[in-house]
C-alpha cells in the first residue's frame, strides 16, 4: 500500500478513536465546572427572563349591520343581528412588579377586551392604561392584582453592535411561550415604515405571528427591544424581523408609571428633509448624510435655538445624524427638561445650538360629535393645536378644526372622511374651530360643498342634502 494511502487510513482510525471517545464524555452529563462552561448554553438566561414575559390576547365584539334587518318582517324569520367577536393575539412583557405590561399597540388597537396570561399559566383581566400609535407601542395594567409581579432589566439598545447575539421570547402563533435567538443584523434601521419613528433593531432570530410585543433580550438578560414586525412573503419568519428599541420604550413606560394617558416627548418643532447627492456635495460632504431643516414653526424650541431654514444637522449630543429618521429618534428619545446639542453645518461652518426638551404646546380641543343630519354625521372633530396636529401627523403650524375619529358604519364614516382631515370650508364659510363646523352642520343645506386638507393637498366634494 502506498504511504499516501496508509496516512490517510491512519488519520481515519484517530478520528474514529477521537469521535467514540467524544461521544461516551457527551453521554455524561455532568454540573458545569466554570463560568465559561455555563455560557455555553442560555438555559440559566431563559429560566430568569421567561417569566417576565407574558401571552397577550384581545378581543372586541362587532356587530354585524344588515340593512335588512330593519325590517321587522325579516328579523321575525331570521333573528336579529349576529354579532362577531374579532380577536387579536401577541406577546408582552412586565416592565414594572406593580403589574405594567408593554406591548404592541397594533395588538390592542381598537380592543375593549384584554386578557394577560403569565407563565406559570394564571390568567389575569388586563386594562390599557397608555397607547401610542406613533411608537407602535401599548401599557397595560393588570387587575385586581396585589402580588410583586417578575419584572424585567432594562438595558440600552445604544450599547448594541452588529453580530450580537439575542434572544426574542413570545408566542408564536399562539403555540405557548418560545425562545429563538439569532444575532443583531443591523441597529439603525430607518427606512422601514412600521411606525413614525423609523428606527429599529434588526435581528435574524426567528420571529413570527404573535411575537408581537415580545421581548428581545441581550445575554445579560436584559430587555433591548419590543418585537414588533418581520419582512416575509408567506406570513413566516424569513430571518428578517424588525424591534423597538428599548430607549424608546422607555419613554413610554415612563408616561405610564407617572399616571399619563399620552407620552410626553420633546419637540423639535422643525420639518426636515432627506440629503441627496447633490445636497452633501453642495455642503461639501463626502456622502449624503445629516437632515436639511426645510421649515420651522414660529417661537417653537427650534425657532428659539436659533436653527434656520437650510441649516444641515449632523449630530445630536454628539452622535452623528444619518438621516431624518434617526434624528427623529435620537431627539423623541430624549429625557423632557434640559437641552440638546444640535450641531448644524451653516455657511461653511459648524455651529452648535442649545435646543431646549419641551413638551409640544396643546390649547382648548373641544372635541365633539357631530350629530346633526349632515355629512359629517358621526365625526369627531377637535380645535387643532401643536399637540394635536403631532398626534394626527400633521404640519404643526396648522389651524383649525380636525377630524379625530370616525364612528363605524356613520354617514361621514360611508362617505370616505378619515381621521386626520382638516375642514377648511363648508359652503363658502372658513371652519376655524369644532364649534364652527357643529355650528354649519345644524343647517339644512340641498347641497353641500366642502373642502378639506389631506395630507397637504385641498380636496374639494359636493354632497347631495
Amino acid at each position: 500500500m502506498r504511504p499516501f494511502v496508509r496516512a490517510v487510513l491512519g488519520c481515519a482510525a484517530l478520528l474514529a478513536a477521537v469521535s467514540v471517545a467524544t461521544v461516551g464524555e457527551a453521554d455524561q452529563a455532568r454540573v458545569p465546572t466554570s463560568p465559561a462552561e455555563v455560557r455555553l448554553t442560555y438555559a440559566p438566561i431563559v429560566k430568569r427572563i421567561t417569566p417576565s414575559v407574558v401571552n397577550v390576547y384581545a378581543a372586541r365584539v362587532v356587530e354585524n349591520r344588515n340593512p335588512l334587518m330593519d325590517d321587522p318582517v325579516f328579523r321575525r324569520f331570521f333573528g336579529g343581528p349576529q354579532n362577531q367577536v374579532q380577536r387579536s393575539l401577541g406577546s408582552g412583557v412586565i416592565v414594572d412588579s406593580s403589574g405594567l405590561v408593554i406591548t404592541n399597540n397594533h395588538v390592542v388597537e381598537n380592543m375593549d377586551q384584554v386578557k394577560v396570561a403569565l407563565s406559570d399559566k394564571r390568567e389575569f383581566e388586563a386594562e390599557i392604561v397608555l397607547k401610542d400609535a406613533r411608537s407602535d407601542l401599548a401599557v397595560l395594567r393588570l387587575k385586581e392584582a396585589t402580588e410583586k409581579f417578575p419584572a424585567i432589566a432594562l438595558g440600552d439598545s445604544d450599547g448594541l453592535e452588529v453580530g450580537d447575539i439575542v434572544l426574542a421570547i413570545g408566542n408564536p402563533f399562539g403555540v405557548g411561550q418560545t425562545v429563538t435567538h439569532g444575532i443583531v443584523s443591523a441597529v439603525a434601521r430607518t427606512q422601514i415604515g412600521i411606525t413614525d419613528y423609523h428606527f429599529f433593531i434588526q435581528t435574524d432570530a426567528a420571529i413570527n405571528p404573535g411575537n408581537s410585543g415580545g421581548a428581545l433580550v441581550d445575554l445579560t438578560g436584559r430587555l433591548v427591544g419590543i418585537n414588533t414586525a418581520i419582512f416575509s412573503r408567506s406570513g413566516g419568519s424569513q430571518g428578517i424581523g424588525f424591534a423597538i428599541p428599548v430607549n424608546m420604550v422607555r419613554s413610554v413606560i415612563a408616561s405610564a408609571q407617572g399616571g399619563s394617558s399620552v407620552v410626553r416627548r420633546p419637540w423639535l418643532g422643525a420639518k426636515l428633509q432627506a440629503v441627496t447627492a447633490e445636497i452633501s456635495e453642495a455642503f461639501g460632504l463626502k456622502r449624503p448624510a445629516g437632515a436639511l431643516v426645510a421649515t420651522i414653526v414660529p417661537d417653537s424650541p427650534a425657532a428659539r435655538a436659533g436653527l434656520r431654514t437650510g441649516d444641515l444637522i449632523v449630530t445630536i449630543d454628539g452622535t452623528e445624524v444619518e438621516d431624518p429618521n434617526a434624528f427623529d429618534y435620537r431627539f423623541a428619545t430624549k429625557a423632557m427638561g434640559g437641552k440638546a446639542q444640535v450641531d448644524v453645518l451653516r455657511s461653511g461652518r459648524t455651529v452648535s445650538l442649545m435646543v431646549p426638551l419641551e413638551a409640544v404646546p396643546d390649547g382648548p380641543r373641544d372635541e365633539r360629535v357631530i350629530r346633526s343630519r349632515s355629512p359629517f354625521l358621526g365625526a369627531k372633530v377637535a380645535n387643532l393645536s401643536p399637540a394635536l396636529a403631532d398626534e394626527l401627523r400633521l404640519d404643526l403650524s396648522l389651524k383649525g378644526c380636525a377630524i379625530v375619529g370616525i364612528e363605524q358604519g356613520s354617514p361621514a364614516g360611508n362617505l370616505g372622511f378619515r381621521k386626520g382631515d382638516v375642514v377648511v370650508a363648508v359652503n363658502g364659510e372658513k371652519i376655524k374651530t369644532s364649534h364652527d363646523l357643529d355650528q354649519i352642520a345644524r343647517e339644512r343645506f340641498r347641497l353641500w360643498r366642502i373642502t378639506i386638507l389631506r395630507d397637504g393637498q385641498p380636496i374639494s366634494v359636493v354632497f347631495g342634502g
